[in-house]
């Protein structure tokens, strides 16, 4: 009986402290002004972080830009947008790379130089926390 009283005593205060915590809205997808994508499913912008697309519809080969793997921004869009665990895009990744394939995408170290490599990086894609100015690059519309 008292067992059952701290278990419920525990999940209850644990619905308090959770209650609180709204979660924070997903990241940013961003790509450079001249792209010419306005929206993308889940499965589109898994692809490309895959590099299973590699071009836009225009011809444009995508420039694919990535935040540090132990950023709470690069493990909310992993989890979020590509629906991925961040292990499992690296193990996708050191596939691509090791097999001769491909190459992973270009880690940048912070949403400041993100921002500015997507501005400055024709056919570019990455992604900013939420909230962050977003000057000369356009949000692209991720769709469920």
């Amino acid at each position: 009986m008292i067992k059952s009283a701290h278990l419920l005593f525990f999940i209850f205060s644990s619905m308090l402290v959770h209650a609180d915590n709204q979660p924070s809205p997903p990241p940013l997808v961003v790509a450079h002004s001249a792209v010419v994508v306005e929206r993308l499913s889940k499965s589109q912008l898994r692809s490309i972080y895959l590099k299973r697309q590699v071009i836009w519809p225009n011809g444009e080969k995508i420039k694919v830009y990535m935040l540090p793997a132990k950023s709470d921004t690069h493990q909310q869009f992993s989890q979020g947008d590509l629906q991925m665990f961040p292990y499992q895009l690296e193990r996708t990744w050191q596939k691509l790379t090791y097999s001769g394939i491909g190459t992973p995408p270009i880690e940048v170290d912070s949403a400041v130089e993100m921002l500015k490599i997507i501005q400055t990086t024709p056919g570019s894609i990455g992604y900013l926390p939420y909230g962050n100015e977003t000057n000369d690059a356009k949000v692209i519309e991720i769709q469920p």
